[in-house]
This record gives structure tokens, C-alpha cells and sequence, in this order.
């Protein structure tokens, strides 16, 4: 494989690169978010990391979860809540197109996610596993990427002190005000002012 072939692999990340092209990014919704990080990036891999449920990180996806239930479904996978289907309709998301699963371990939830996200029937599939190895996180990067889904995975944030080969991975944590944001990693380089979504 010549280097020519390599560098055009979707995988691929150069330094200097902005993220993914425009039209494998969704908005946030949020001027300020898009103009950190481009967009959602779909068929790759997102880490939100936080020690927090229900600070707002899951409405964070709203914009982009309802303009992909207009044609696929959406998957939420072992959420430490039930989805909150009013909220869900009121921000626009087909409610035809939510699934919940409710997996019985960790490695059925893994698959689960793998299936989903690969499946190509997916725009989205939100999963809360429990401490998911290198091997893992790379069979869910590559299924995301098969499926053209965007896979968003929640995690503690000591898990920012472990590689991932996720494309963008965000540090969540509440305030007064709103929700403080950190940008860990993503396309195109390091944004190193941190954000404050207001509530």
C-alpha cells in the first residue's frame, strides 16, 4: 500500500487537518460547540467523559439525534436512566426510531453496540459500558465507520488519562451556570479554551 493510499484512509489523522468533511459532520446545535469542534463527526467514535448523569449530555446530541431519526434509528445502549421520551419528542427526535437496550453484562453490551453501530440501519448508538479495553474501543471505531453511524460512548473522566482511538473526546462537567466543556481530542488539532454552554 502505497503512502498515497494510506493518508486517504478515513482513519487517518494529519496534524493540521481540520476534522472530517462537511458532509460527515452534523451540527450541534450550538454556534459556539460547532465552532470547536466542526460538528458531530459521524462514522467515528465520541468519548464524553464525566463523573455526572444528567448534566446535559445527553441534550447535547439533541440537534443531531433528531435529524438522524428522520431516516435511521438511534440506539441507546445500558443508559443509567431510562430516555426521557417527552424531552426526546419535544426535541424533535422520531420517537418510532428509539430503541433501548438493556443488555445483561458488559461484553453483551459491547456486542450489542458492534451490531448496531455496524448494522447500517443506525445514524446513532449512545452506550455507557464499564471500563471497555483498547481492543474494544477499536471493534466499535471500525463498526461506527462500516455502519457511516456516529457511536458516542459515555465515560468516566479518569479515562482521559487512557488512548482512545476515538475521533473527538470531550470532558463534561456541571457549573452554576451551565455545562463546562474541555476539548481532550480532535480532528484537526487541540482547542485549548475550555467552553461554558449556558443552561
Amino acid at each position: 500500500m502505497s503512502l498515497h493510499d494510506v493518508l486517504q484512509r478515513q482513519d487517518i489523522w494529519r496534524g493540521g487537518q481540520r476534522a472530517a468533511a462537511a458532509d460527515h459532520l452534523l451540527p450541534t446545535g450550538n454556534a459556539t460547540l460547532d465552532a470547536a469542534i466542526g460538528g458531530w463527526p459521524r462514522g467515528t467514535l465520541v468519548e464524553l467523559l464525566t463523573d455526572h448523569a444528567g448534566i446535559g449530555e445527553v441534550t447535547l446530541l439533541l440537534p443531531a439525534l433528531a435529524a438522524l431519526a428522520r431516516e435511521r434509528h438511534i440506539v441507546f445502549v445500558a443508559p443509567p436512566h431510562i430516555p426521557y421520551a417527552p424531552a426526546l419528542a419535544a426535541a424533535g427526535v422520531n420517537l418510532s426510531r428509539l430503541l433501548w437496550l438493556r443488555p445483561a453484562g458488559a461484553a453483551d453490551m459491547l456486542w450489542a453496540m458492534e451490531q448496531s453501530l455496524r448494522s447500517g440501519v443506525c445514524g446513532a448508538v449512545l452506550g455507557w459500558p464499564t471500563r471497555p479495553d483498547q481492543r474494544s474501543l477499536r471493534r466499535l471505531q471500525l463498526a461506527a465507520e462500516t455502519g457511516n453511524a456516529l457511536a458516542v460512548l459515555y465515560r468516566p473522566r479518569r479515562a482521559a488519562d487512557t488512548a482512545s482511538p476515538a475521533a473527538l473526546r470531550l470532558e463534561l462537567e456541571p457549573t452554576a451556570t451551565g455545562l463546562h466543556i474541555r476539548v481532550l481530542k480532535r480532528r484537526g488539532g487541540w482547542h485549548t479554551t475550555p467552553l461554558l454552554l449556558a443552561r
